[in-house]
């Protein structure tokens, strides 16, 4: 089936479905291109930056991060490394802050998936039930078995199409959105992992500090 005919036979409802498959796509697009920015660079950057702050070089950690602000976890390290001479409760506390601050953009347009996973099955139904309700105001009772009933078999068949479109944008969606609420999860676990060892390491040179 063309997909001319299949707008016909879904019906009105298919324009929607249409706009959001659309959206999904673009959206998933952006998605993805975002955490393969975040998965290829972070760790090693990270890493990097720990290193250099274990060793001292905490203004080479910092223009280390400095480079790298549009990293999520390059941007929480900065709230607290560029405070002056925090105390240990004070660092903890702009770690914190900030990542809460990042929350928003990790899982940025989830709302928006959510609302097309919902929505893309009802439009299909929809369409569905206006369809059958346009093949049975065509039937003539007194023509059972004639043409006009082959006709209603027939409007029944297309009548479905709606419904499996809504059904299709709706999976493929989903797929997509736990993915990333999967990756968000991890990118969470891997900022508390990384701000809890950059933590660690401010409190024993703060510690050092004040014994001298």
């Amino acid at each position: 089936m063309q997909i001319s005919n299949l707008f016909a036979a879904g019906g009105v409802v298919m324009w929607p479905l249409l706009g959001f498959s659309v959206l999904a796509v673009a959206l998933i697009i952006e998605r993805v291109l975002f955490w393969i920015r975040i998965t290829n660079r972070q760790n090693r950057i990270v890493k990097e930056v720990l290193k250099l702050y274990r060793s001292d070089n905490v203004v080479g950690a910092l223009d280390k991060l400095q480079q790298n602000t549009d990293l999520p976890i390059a941007r929480i390290f900065l709230a607290a490394l560029e405070l002056e001479e925090p105390n240990p409760e004070e660092f903890r506390l702009a770690l914190e802050s900030e990542a809460q601050a990042e929350i928003p953009l990790l899982k940025r347009f989830q709302n928006i998936f959510d609302t097309i996973i919902g929505l893309a099955p009802l439009l299909g139904l929809l369409g569905t039930v206006l369809g059958l309700i346009a093949s049975f105001a065509s039937l003539n009772i007194g023509d059972v078995g004639g043409t006009t009933t082959v006709g209603v078999t027939a409007g029944i068949s297309e009548a479905l199409v709606s419904t499996a479109s809504g059904l299709v944008v709706a999976i493929f969606t989903l797929l997509f959105a736990n993915t990333f609420r999967g990756l968000y999860q991890r990118q969470l676990a891997r900022i508390q992992e990384y701000g809890g060892q950059l933590e660690l390491l401010y409190r024993r040179r703060y510690e050092r500090r004040d014994k001298f």
